[in-house]
């Protein structure tokens, strides 16, 4: 895949290109692919003590408070009294820090160990990425782990260290389905969301607005479906129920973690007290399954080969597709939509002037090297993931004591502390970008613009760098920009301007179409 950012910044790990798309797609075109991934992990740095620094050593500040007590008074400002930024804010402004101590969610009585270490700037984030200094085992979701029952029993990638042998060869596994269905991701993309369009302008037609969220989900799964796996999922037992399934499934992972509008004491009493039982979405979740089972079999060989058993792989695409992929564009697609729309009629017209030139002269297909064309549109998308990461919360375990450096102080950390980066507040970080807190369509763009990419941190590292065995950034890193690109050039060759009404969803934004102006040039 190509690479994320600039050609400058290319990939010497994992460079696929994909082949161009418009509704007749030459027929001599041939596409072809370069992949490489290291074999094996690099191997972790050995320090027996922290490093030496130049910074003021501060003891860090804050405090986990009394055992239940504090988590739970903890929990109600993250969810009730303050709400998550506030939470932040609040402790970053009393401690006069963006590093200190506090207590995560969901706290007891669903885990009794609540307590972390915050990092909120842009110089002590990223050590939640290097994996000499932290181990990734089992924090995915952060300070409690869901019960493997929700998937098929199995430890599935995201909760794998590096240091794990399952782990490179499951991310291996994910460069293969990649790698092999890179073909078809840009012309399914086409499909899937001329339908999303489509069904937008109907909605419109009928009731005068239209929800993005809706027909996005159903275009997204439909889109991963057929371009990774070949299968038109209205076509098997699974229907149209495939985004309903996989929300309800995910519910089952990160209820604790969500705030989903109802009263306080029943959240308080339920999705917070106990873990909802994986038997109630186990008929579910084996829908899900037989679809893909049925419709990975090239994927699973190669899993043979590499020794992984076809029913684990099976769950690992599962979630790496649900999960990940989908679970990513059901996120992220609405806040570029949002951020976009917001932004008015004047990046609009520009969008539109530089994607439909760009077009124009690739002879009218949407090719990777007219995309590469766009400059604006590639600065909006990684603004886009600047300010409105897919997914803000990381988490890290010490694998000894440390030095974590903040702009203006040194912490001693100790071996086996949980470290916690909320990823919002690090890439608004005012002390590396200028109006940090606004969307500026343009601030990726040209060569200085370009030097701030290193702090764009939305794929579990910066975008600078790339995916590899050895490290635990997104397999799917490029894919992801790749289809958030599409997304932007789809939609703008079609529409001048559009207008939007924003709420809040548990997962995100609300985005409701109010008007669609068809392209006038």
């Amino acid at each position: 895949m190509a690479s994320s950012s600039s050609s400058t910044l290319s990939s010497p790990f994992l460079r696929l290109e994909f082949p161009s798309a418009r509704k007749q797609r030459s027929s001599n075109y041939v596409p072809f692919i370069r992949a490489s991934v290291s074999e094996k992990p690099p191997p972790a740095v050995s320090v027996t003590s922290p490093e030496p620094t130049k910074l003021p050593i501060r003891k860090i500040p804050g405090d986990w408070g009394l055992p239940v007590i504090g988590p739970l008074k903890d929990r109600q400002d993250y969810f009730y009294n303050q709400g998550r930024d506030e939470f932040f804010k609040s402790r970053i402004q009393k401690y006069q820090s963006t590093v200190f101590r506090t207590n995560m969610p969901p706290g007891p009585f669903i885990t009794f160990k609540p307590n972390v270490v915050v990092l909120l700037d842009a110089k002590s984030f990223p050590v939640l990425f290097d994996t000499s200094k932290v181990e990734k085992k089992d924090v995915f979701t952060g300070t409690y782990m869901p019960s493997t029952d929700l998937t098929g029993g199995y430890r599935v990638l995201s909760y794998l260290d590096p240091s794990e042998p399952k782990h490179a060869l499951l991310k291996q596994l994910m460069f293969f389905l990649l790698k092999s269905r890179r073909a078809h991701v840009i012309p399914e993309f086409h499909a899937s969301y001329e339908d999303l369009f489509n069904q937008l302008e109907s909605d419109l037609a009928e009731t005068g607005k239209a929800s993005f969220g809706d027909a996005n989900d159903q275009a997204a799964f439909n889109f991963l479906a057929r371009s990774l796996f070949a299968a038109n999922p209205a076509d098997t037992k699974l229907g149209q129920d495939g985004p309903k399934i996989v929300q309800k499934w995910v519910l089952f992972q990160l209820g604790p973690l969500l705030r989903l509008g109802l009263p306080q004491f029943l959240e308080e009493s339920t999705i917070r007290t106990f873990r909802l039982p994986a038997s109630l979405i186990k008929k579910d979740y084996q829908r899900l399954y037989d679809f893909f089972y049925s419709s990975s079999s090239s994927v699973l060989d190669e899993a043979e080969r590499l020794g992984i058993t076809r029913d684990e792989a099976c769950h690992n695409l599962l979630f790496a597709t649900c999960f990940n992929s989908f679970g990513g564009m059901k996120l992220f697609f609405p806040n570029i939509i949002k951020w976009i729309g917001r932004a008015g009629v004047k990046l609009h017209a520009r969008l539109a002037q530089e994607i439909r030139s760009a077009v124009r002269d690739a002879g009218g297909e949407i090719t990777m090297a007219a995309m590469e064309k766009m400059p604006l549109m590639k600065s909006v998308v990684y603004e886009a993931f600047r300010i409105d990461p897919p997914v803000p919360l990381q988490f890290g375990r010490a694998k000894r004591d440390l030095l974590i450096e903040s702009h203006d102080h040194a912490f001693q950390v100790k071996e086996g502390d949980l470290l916690f980066g909320y990823q919002p507040f690090a890439t608004k970080d005012p002390r590396i970008f200028e109006r940090a807190e606004e969307f500026v369509g343009d601030r990726f763009v040209g060569e200085e613009g370009e030097k701030l990419l290193k702090h764009v941190l939305w794929s579990n590292g910066p975008e600078t760098e790339s995916p590899t065995l050895g490290n635990k950034q997104c397999a799917g890193k490029d894919f992801v920009t790749l289809v958030s690109r599409l997304l932007l050039v789809e939609f703008f060759l079609r529409y001048d301007s559009f207008d939007i009404q924003v709420g809040t969803s548990p997962l995100g934004s609300k985005v409701t179409i109010t008007s669609l102006k068809r392209s006038s040039f």
